[in-house]
Protein backbone atom coordinates (compact mmCIF):
# COMPACT_ATOMS: atom_id res chain seq x y z
CA UNK A 1 0.00 0.00 0.00
CA UNK A 2 1.10 3.48 -0.94
CA UNK A 3 -0.31 6.72 0.55
CA UNK A 4 0.25 10.76 -0.34
CA UNK A 5 2.13 9.99 -3.86
CA UNK A 6 3.84 12.26 -5.66
CA UNK A 7 6.19 12.66 -8.58
CA UNK A 8 7.72 14.52 -11.48
CA UNK A 9 5.20 12.97 -14.38
CA UNK A 10 2.44 11.04 -12.21
CA UNK A 11 0.92 13.73 -9.84
CA UNK A 12 -1.74 11.83 -7.26
CA UNK A 13 -3.15 12.29 -4.16
CA UNK A 14 -4.38 8.82 -3.25
CA UNK A 15 -6.09 7.13 -0.01
CA UNK A 16 -5.17 4.16 -0.92
CA UNK A 17 -3.42 2.16 -3.88
CA UNK A 18 -2.45 -1.37 -4.88
CA UNK A 19 -0.90 -2.41 -7.97
CA UNK A 20 -1.25 -6.36 -8.59
CA UNK A 21 1.25 -7.83 -11.53
CA UNK A 22 1.31 -10.97 -13.13
CA UNK A 23 4.91 -11.16 -12.40
CA UNK A 24 4.69 -9.79 -8.76
CA UNK A 25 1.96 -10.16 -6.45
CA UNK A 26 2.23 -6.83 -5.27
CA UNK A 27 4.84 -3.62 -5.99
CA UNK A 28 5.42 0.09 -6.06
CA UNK A 29 3.77 2.87 -7.63
CA UNK A 30 7.28 4.00 -9.11
CA UNK A 31 7.52 1.09 -10.64
CA UNK A 32 4.43 1.40 -13.03
CA UNK A 33 5.64 3.46 -15.91
CA UNK A 34 8.26 0.45 -15.60
CA UNK A 35 5.98 -2.29 -15.98
CA UNK A 36 4.07 -0.99 -18.86
CA UNK A 37 3.94 -3.48 -21.50
CA UNK A 38 6.56 -5.43 -19.77
CA UNK A 39 4.02 -7.02 -17.65
CA UNK A 40 0.14 -7.27 -17.42
CA UNK A 41 -0.85 -5.70 -14.09
CA UNK A 42 -3.96 -3.53 -12.12
CA UNK A 43 -3.66 -0.31 -10.94
CA UNK A 44 -6.46 0.07 -8.23
CA UNK A 45 -6.83 2.82 -6.18
CA UNK A 46 -8.89 5.52 -4.46
CA UNK A 47 -8.11 9.31 -4.51
CA UNK A 48 -9.87 13.02 -4.88
CA UNK A 49 -6.94 14.28 -7.14
CA UNK A 50 -5.24 12.63 -9.75
CA UNK A 51 -3.24 13.62 -12.91
CA UNK A 52 -0.73 11.40 -14.58
CA UNK A 53 0.28 12.11 -18.73
CA UNK A 54 2.45 9.55 -20.84
CA UNK A 55 2.16 6.35 -23.34
CA UNK A 56 0.54 3.56 -21.71
CA UNK A 57 -0.09 -0.19 -22.74
CA UNK A 58 -3.02 -1.92 -24.13
CA UNK A 59 -5.43 -0.80 -21.06
CA UNK A 60 -9.28 -1.22 -19.72
CA UNK A 61 -10.38 1.99 -17.64
CA UNK A 62 -13.39 1.21 -14.41
CA UNK A 63 -14.25 3.67 -12.24
CA UNK A 64 -16.89 3.55 -9.04
CA UNK A 65 -18.77 6.26 -7.24
CA UNK A 66 -17.53 8.97 -9.53
CA UNK A 67 -15.71 9.80 -13.15
CA UNK A 68 -12.43 10.37 -14.70
CA UNK A 69 -11.39 12.01 -17.70
CA UNK A 70 -9.14 10.88 -20.43
CA UNK A 71 -7.52 13.15 -23.16
CA UNK A 72 -6.53 11.14 -25.96
CA UNK A 73 -5.60 12.87 -29.45
CA UNK A 74 -8.39 15.35 -30.27
CA UNK A 75 -10.67 12.72 -27.90
CA UNK A 76 -11.94 13.54 -24.61
CA UNK A 77 -13.53 10.34 -22.73
CA UNK A 78 -15.45 10.30 -19.48
CA UNK A 79 -15.34 7.28 -17.69
CA UNK A 80 -17.91 6.43 -14.58
CA UNK A 81 -19.53 3.45 -12.77
CA UNK A 82 -21.90 3.29 -16.30
CA UNK A 83 -18.61 2.38 -18.50
CA UNK A 84 -15.48 0.97 -19.21
CA UNK A 85 -12.69 2.52 -21.66
CA UNK A 86 -10.33 0.72 -24.20
CA UNK A 87 -6.95 2.57 -24.75
CA UNK A 88 -4.53 0.29 -27.09
CA UNK A 89 -0.70 -0.30 -26.69
CA UNK A 90 1.62 2.60 -26.80
CA UNK A 91 -1.35 5.23 -27.23
CA UNK A 92 -0.10 8.70 -25.62
CA UNK A 93 -2.80 9.70 -22.97
CA UNK A 94 -3.29 11.83 -20.17
CA UNK A 95 -5.52 11.11 -17.15
CA UNK A 96 -7.33 13.46 -14.83
CA UNK A 97 -9.54 12.93 -11.90
CA UNK A 98 -10.51 15.89 -9.38
CA UNK A 99 -13.43 15.04 -6.71
CA UNK A 100 -14.77 16.44 -4.03
CA UNK A 101 -15.01 12.74 -2.45
CA UNK A 102 -12.73 9.53 -3.10
CA UNK A 103 -13.16 7.69 -6.66
CA UNK A 104 -12.35 4.28 -6.90
CA UNK A 105 -10.49 3.30 -10.04
CA UNK A 106 -9.83 -0.60 -11.23
CA UNK A 107 -7.42 -0.03 -14.41
CA UNK A 108 -5.93 -3.24 -16.32
CA UNK A 109 -2.77 -2.98 -18.30
CA UNK A 110 -1.46 -5.75 -20.43
CA UNK A 111 1.49 -6.64 -21.77
CA UNK A 112 2.54 -5.89 -24.87
CA UNK A 113 2.00 -8.99 -27.34
CA UNK A 114 -0.90 -10.48 -25.28
CA UNK A 115 -4.05 -9.55 -27.03
CA UNK A 116 -2.45 -11.36 -30.25
CA UNK A 117 -1.61 -14.66 -28.39
CA UNK A 118 -4.93 -15.11 -26.80
CA UNK A 119 -6.44 -14.00 -30.62
CA UNK A 120 -3.82 -16.97 -31.88
CA UNK A 121 -4.50 -19.31 -29.68
CA UNK A 122 -8.35 -19.03 -30.81
CA UNK A 123 -8.02 -18.79 -34.52
CA UNK A 124 -5.27 -21.26 -35.10
CA UNK A 125 -6.11 -24.57 -35.19
CA UNK A 126 -5.15 -27.34 -32.39
CA UNK A 127 -3.25 -29.50 -34.48
CA UNK A 128 -0.81 -26.66 -35.78
CA UNK A 129 -0.56 -25.18 -31.70
CA UNK A 130 0.60 -28.67 -30.77
CA UNK A 131 3.28 -29.27 -33.89
CA UNK A 132 4.50 -25.58 -33.85
CA UNK A 133 5.02 -23.61 -30.86
CA UNK A 134 6.33 -20.55 -32.64
CA UNK A 135 3.00 -19.89 -34.93
CA UNK A 136 4.20 -16.46 -36.75
CA UNK A 137 2.93 -13.25 -34.79
CA UNK A 138 -0.30 -11.88 -36.08
CA UNK A 139 -1.02 -8.35 -36.79
CA UNK A 140 -1.34 -6.06 -34.09
CA UNK A 141 -5.11 -5.94 -32.49
CA UNK A 142 -6.18 -2.42 -32.51
CA UNK A 143 -8.90 -1.76 -30.63
CA UNK A 144 -11.98 0.87 -31.28
CA UNK A 145 -10.86 3.53 -28.50
CA UNK A 146 -14.30 4.98 -26.96
CA UNK A 147 -15.94 4.22 -24.00
CA UNK A 148 -18.21 1.08 -23.91
CA UNK A 149 -21.45 0.79 -21.71
CA UNK A 150 -21.30 -2.05 -18.71
CA UNK A 151 -22.13 -5.36 -20.92
CA UNK A 152 -23.01 -9.65 -20.46
CA UNK A 153 -19.70 -10.07 -21.76
CA UNK A 154 -16.43 -8.26 -20.45
CA UNK A 155 -18.41 -6.68 -17.36
CA UNK A 156 -18.88 -10.33 -15.27
CA UNK A 157 -15.49 -10.96 -15.47
CA UNK A 158 -14.42 -7.52 -14.88
CA UNK A 159 -16.16 -7.35 -11.58
CA UNK A 160 -15.48 -10.55 -10.46
CA UNK A 161 -11.68 -9.92 -10.86
CA UNK A 162 -12.30 -6.18 -8.73
CA UNK A 163 -14.21 -8.14 -5.90
CA UNK A 164 -11.75 -10.76 -5.41
CA UNK A 165 -9.09 -8.13 -5.06
CA UNK A 166 -11.22 -5.82 -3.02
CA UNK A 167 -11.94 -9.09 -0.54
CA UNK A 168 -8.48 -10.25 -1.00
CA UNK A 169 -9.86 -13.64 -1.95
CA UNK A 170 -7.41 -14.59 -4.89
CA UNK A 171 -4.28 -16.61 -5.75
CA UNK A 172 -1.47 -15.46 -8.60
CA UNK A 173 -2.34 -18.58 -10.73
CA UNK A 174 -6.28 -17.61 -10.49
CA UNK A 175 -5.05 -13.87 -10.99
CA UNK A 176 -3.23 -14.54 -14.33
CA UNK A 177 -5.73 -16.66 -15.64
CA UNK A 178 -8.73 -14.32 -15.40
CA UNK A 179 -6.45 -12.05 -17.35
CA UNK A 180 -6.39 -13.89 -20.14
CA UNK A 181 -10.39 -14.63 -19.69
CA UNK A 182 -10.49 -10.78 -19.80
CA UNK A 183 -8.31 -10.49 -22.92
CA UNK A 184 -10.73 -13.50 -24.69
CA UNK A 185 -13.79 -11.82 -23.85
CA UNK A 186 -12.48 -8.20 -24.97
CA UNK A 187 -11.54 -10.22 -28.37
CA UNK A 188 -15.30 -11.09 -28.54
CA UNK A 189 -16.45 -7.79 -27.96
CA UNK A 190 -13.91 -6.61 -30.39
CA UNK A 191 -15.71 -8.74 -33.02
CA UNK A 192 -19.78 -7.66 -32.06
CA UNK A 193 -18.27 -3.87 -32.88
CA UNK A 194 -17.28 -5.01 -36.38
CA UNK A 195 -20.77 -6.32 -36.83
CA UNK A 196 -21.67 -2.60 -36.44
CA UNK A 197 -18.77 -1.36 -38.61
CA UNK A 198 -19.82 -3.21 -41.41
CA UNK A 199 -23.37 -1.80 -41.48
CA UNK A 200 -21.67 1.77 -42.34
CA UNK A 201 -22.36 3.55 -45.76
CA UNK A 202 -18.73 3.25 -46.79
CA UNK A 203 -17.23 0.77 -49.84
CA UNK A 204 -13.47 0.12 -48.28
CA UNK A 205 -13.43 -2.00 -44.89
CA UNK A 206 -10.12 0.60 -43.50
CA UNK A 207 -13.03 3.65 -44.40
CA UNK A 208 -15.44 1.71 -42.87
CA UNK A 209 -13.14 1.08 -39.77
CA UNK A 210 -11.50 5.09 -40.15
CA UNK A 211 -15.34 6.59 -39.83
CA UNK A 212 -16.33 4.51 -37.02
CA UNK A 213 -13.34 5.74 -34.85
CA UNK A 214 -13.64 9.25 -35.45
CA UNK A 215 -17.47 9.43 -34.98
CA UNK A 216 -17.12 7.42 -31.67
CA UNK A 217 -14.41 9.49 -30.55
CA UNK A 218 -16.46 13.10 -31.39
CA UNK A 219 -19.46 11.02 -29.67
CA UNK A 220 -17.23 10.17 -26.22
CA UNK A 221 -16.42 14.02 -26.62
CA UNK A 222 -20.03 15.31 -26.85
CA UNK A 223 -20.85 13.06 -23.88
CA UNK A 224 -17.53 13.68 -21.55
CA UNK A 225 -18.72 17.57 -21.97
CA UNK A 226 -22.67 17.72 -22.57
CA UNK A 227 -22.91 20.29 -20.03
CA UNK A 228 -21.08 22.49 -21.87
CA UNK A 229 -21.59 24.53 -24.87
CA UNK A 230 -20.75 21.58 -27.32
CA UNK A 231 -21.09 23.05 -30.77
CA UNK A 232 -21.32 21.02 -34.38
CA UNK A 233 -18.29 22.47 -35.26
CA UNK A 234 -16.34 21.24 -32.01
CA UNK A 235 -17.94 18.03 -32.44
CA UNK A 236 -16.63 17.73 -36.09
CA UNK A 237 -13.26 18.80 -35.26
CA UNK A 238 -12.88 16.32 -32.99
CA UNK A 239 -14.01 13.91 -35.92
CA UNK A 240 -11.93 15.21 -38.27
CA UNK A 241 -13.95 16.02 -40.56
CA UNK A 242 -16.32 18.91 -41.69
CA UNK A 243 -19.66 19.74 -40.11
CA UNK A 244 -21.98 18.92 -43.33
CA UNK A 245 -19.90 15.38 -43.85
CA UNK A 246 -20.28 14.93 -40.10
CA UNK A 247 -23.66 15.89 -39.61
CA UNK A 248 -24.92 13.23 -42.21
CA UNK A 249 -22.44 10.78 -41.13
CA UNK A 250 -23.46 10.93 -37.47
CA UNK A 251 -27.32 11.03 -38.49
CA UNK A 252 -26.50 7.81 -40.61
CA UNK A 253 -24.96 6.08 -37.71
CA UNK A 254 -26.82 7.03 -34.62
CA UNK A 255 -30.01 7.51 -35.59
CA UNK A 256 -30.24 11.24 -34.18
CA UNK A 257 -28.21 14.47 -34.76
CA UNK A 258 -25.73 15.48 -32.93
CA UNK A 259 -27.59 18.36 -31.07
CA UNK A 260 -30.20 15.35 -29.76
CA UNK A 261 -27.63 13.13 -28.89
CA UNK A 262 -26.99 15.94 -26.54
CA UNK A 263 -30.54 16.82 -25.17
CA UNK A 264 -30.47 12.87 -24.92
CA UNK A 265 -27.82 12.85 -22.46
CA UNK A 266 -28.67 16.52 -20.73
CA UNK A 267 -32.13 15.17 -20.03
CA UNK A 268 -30.45 11.98 -18.48
CA UNK A 269 -28.62 13.37 -16.41
CA UNK A 270 -31.38 16.07 -14.85
CA UNK A 271 -33.73 12.93 -14.07
CA UNK A 272 -30.78 11.52 -11.68
CA UNK A 273 -30.24 15.25 -10.36
CA UNK A 274 -34.30 15.82 -9.36
CA UNK A 275 -34.34 12.40 -7.88
CA UNK A 276 -31.10 11.96 -5.94
CA UNK A 277 -30.60 15.61 -4.69
CA UNK A 278 -32.66 18.61 -3.70
CA UNK A 279 -31.31 21.28 -6.01
CA UNK A 280 -33.74 23.37 -7.50
CA UNK A 281 -35.35 23.14 -11.35
CA UNK A 282 -33.32 26.32 -12.55
CA UNK A 283 -29.84 24.85 -10.85
CA UNK A 284 -30.42 21.90 -12.11
CA UNK A 285 -31.38 23.25 -15.92
CA UNK A 286 -28.25 25.14 -15.97
CA UNK A 287 -26.10 22.66 -14.01
CA UNK A 288 -27.05 19.99 -17.09
CA UNK A 289 -25.87 22.36 -20.10
CA UNK A 290 -29.62 24.05 -21.05
CA UNK A 291 -29.67 27.70 -22.00
CA UNK A 292 -32.93 28.82 -20.85
CA UNK A 293 -35.63 27.49 -17.80
CA UNK A 294 -38.13 27.75 -20.94
CA UNK A 295 -36.71 25.09 -23.32
CA UNK A 296 -35.45 22.86 -20.80
CA UNK A 297 -39.24 23.07 -19.20
CA UNK A 298 -40.51 21.91 -22.78
CA UNK A 299 -37.93 19.42 -23.56
CA UNK A 300 -38.62 17.93 -20.48
CA UNK A 301 -41.96 17.55 -20.37
CA UNK A 302 -42.17 16.66 -24.50
CA UNK A 303 -39.72 13.80 -24.18
CA UNK A 304 -40.23 12.22 -20.72
CA UNK A 305 -44.12 13.53 -20.42
CA UNK A 306 -44.21 15.30 -16.95
CA UNK A 307 -42.85 18.74 -16.02
CA UNK A 308 -39.50 18.55 -13.98
CA UNK A 309 -41.40 19.67 -10.75
CA UNK A 310 -43.95 16.52 -11.05
CA UNK A 311 -41.18 14.26 -12.19
CA UNK A 312 -39.22 15.23 -9.13
CA UNK A 313 -42.85 14.41 -6.78
CA UNK A 314 -43.29 11.13 -8.48
CA UNK A 315 -40.14 9.54 -8.64
CA UNK A 316 -38.41 10.79 -5.36
CA UNK A 317 -38.07 8.02 -2.72
CA UNK A 318 -41.29 8.07 0.12
CA UNK A 319 -40.11 9.92 3.53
Amino acid sequence: MIRNLCYKRDIAIFHETMIISLNNAQSSMTGRQEQMGRSSFILHHKARQHFWEGVGALSLKTFFHGQSFYTVGRGYHAVDDTSYLILNHEQPYAITLESETPVESFCIFFAAGVAEEVQRSLVTPTDRLLDNLDIPHTAPILFFERTYPHDDLVSPALLQLRSALLHKRYEQGWLEESFHEIVQRLLQAHQRVYKEVESLPALRVTTREEVYRRLYRARDYACALFDQPVTLADMAYVAGLSPNHFLRLFKQVFHQTPHQYLITKRLEHARQLLVQTERSITDICFAVGFESLGSFSWLFRQRIGNSPEAYRLQESPKK
